[in-house]
């Protein structure tokens, strides 16, 4: 069987999830707007579902928006931020390593008179609190920045960011905890943030499914009207059987946190030390303050697209970093603000573990990458090799004209 090692980018339906959501699915299929009792028996699992992840997350259930998934809550929260405190001001501070969700609104805004200062990173990925703090200005209103990159795993000091944010009067603070949520658990009180970002399919919940925390008594304007729904802060019908299934899965990732993390600390040692082995393999991310589910890996002298392609071929399932960015000539924004050369950002790998993950797995990875590593290599070389040997093998137009110029000199 091939090994998924691609849990990052995303992770299966868990069977206790796809098993909450399948009455809805089919016989309880109500619009929980309907005021009638099909629609009362779907208000009444929506509701249900609310109370579950703010439980969860120890927030309230009127605290919780629905969304498709962490793409629209991390917009939702950055442009319903922005426009809400447009009227007090027009500052947004984030971090050069965000997803490209937050990066892309932000980028959106700006064309509207918005100021982004985007915070720089360390070697590791990590902003400096002081940094961020300095950044803020009688006309800042928002400030957003991750809790775990999705690339190579970093945490951020989210509670110390939290209470430096909050000095400053009416400013918010957004985390990104698409990545977090998955590995750790959240206590939004100890955490901070006025605005968080879940996305179901990164703990084993459906698709196309997510919510944003919003702290109560925060001013967020809708950015999709048509409706009342939630709180009319998120115009459409709900899907109450993907609101099900992710209130499982979140439930389930919390009540299983530390087993699974301590396994996945492990496996993710067992095989960053299978990979130190190759020469010129160099560990990315934060060494300590880090999930224990990604390795991020800089392979140098080899194409990382190249190279993800040949282990898909072998047998082994992972990536270059996002998936969001996938297949495009892009290199990674997060290792280049991290301060690596474009060249070396090139060689980009991540390697994901999940829940299911076996050392029998990981083992069989390091054979493979170790394998497919040299063989890009070798490939490299002869390209190489070939390409300086067919230009040494190729007259220069000029010393051609030269000669042909001679001789008919001589022959006049």
């Amino acid at each position: 069987m091939p090994i998924y090692l691609d849990y990052a980018a995303t992770t299966p339906l868990r069977a206790e999830a796809r098993e909450a959501m399948q009455p809805w699915l089919s016989d309880e299929f109500g619009n929980p707007s309907s005021s009638h009792s099909f629609g009362r028996k779907a208000r009444a699992g929506l509701d249900e579902a609310h109370e579950r992840i703010a439980r969860a997350i120890g927030a309230q259930a009127r605290e919780i928006v629905l969304t498709s998934g962490g793409t629209e809550s991390n917009n939702l929260a950055i442009k319903g931020a922005a426009w809400a405190g447009k009227a007090r001001g027009h500052r947004i501070v984030a971090s050069s390593v965000e997803h490209h969700s937050v990066g892309h609104a932000l980028l959106y805004l700006e064309k509207f008179g918005f100021e982004i200062v985007e915070l720089p990173v360390d070697r590791y990925g990590r902003v400096d609190p002081d940094q961020l703090e300095a950044a803020i200005t009688p006309k800042t209103i928002l400030v957003s920045v991750m809790a775990a990159n999705n690339e190579v795993g970093t945490l951020q000091p989210i509670a110390d960011i939290a209470q430096r944010v909050h000095r400053h009067k009416g400013v918010l603070l957004h985390a990104d905890a698409a990545q977090f949520a998955a590995h750790r658990t959240i206590d939004v009180g100890a955490l901070g943030a006025d605005l968080l970002t879940l996305a179901a399919h990164k703990f084993e919940g459906p698709k196309g499914a997510g919510a944003l925390y919003v702290r109560h008594g925060t001013n967020l304007l809708a950015q999709q009207q048509g409706g009342s729904q939630e709180r009319y802060r998120r115009a459409g019908t709900e899907d109450v059987a993907s609101a099900m299934g992710m209130a499982v899965a979140l439930e389930m990732a919390v009540a299983e946190f530390k087993g699974v993390e301590a396994g996945l600390a492990k496996l993710r040692k067992r095989l960053a030390s299978s990979v130190r082995s190759i020469e010129g393999v160099e560990e990315t991310g934060h060494p300590t303050e880090r999930l224990p589910s990604i390795l991020s890996l800089v392979v140098r002298g080899v194409d990382g697209p190249s190279l993800a392609m040949a282990l898909d071929l072998a047998g082994l399932a992972c990536s270059t970093g996002s998936a969001c960015v996938s297949g495009s000539d892009e290199v990674s924004h997060v290792l280049t603000a991290m301060g690596f050369p474009e060249e070396e950002a090139r060689g980009a790998l991540r390697l994901s573990l999940g829940r299911t993950t076996t050392a029998e797995e990981i083992d069989q990875a390091g054979v493979l990458l170790a394998q497919a590593i040299g063989t890009q290599r070798e490939a490299a070389a002869a390209l190489a090799a070939s390409g300086a040997a067919a230009e040494a093998a190729v007259v220069e137009p000029s010393e051609a004209g030269e000669a042909g110029e001679a001789g008919e000199a001589g022959a006049g």
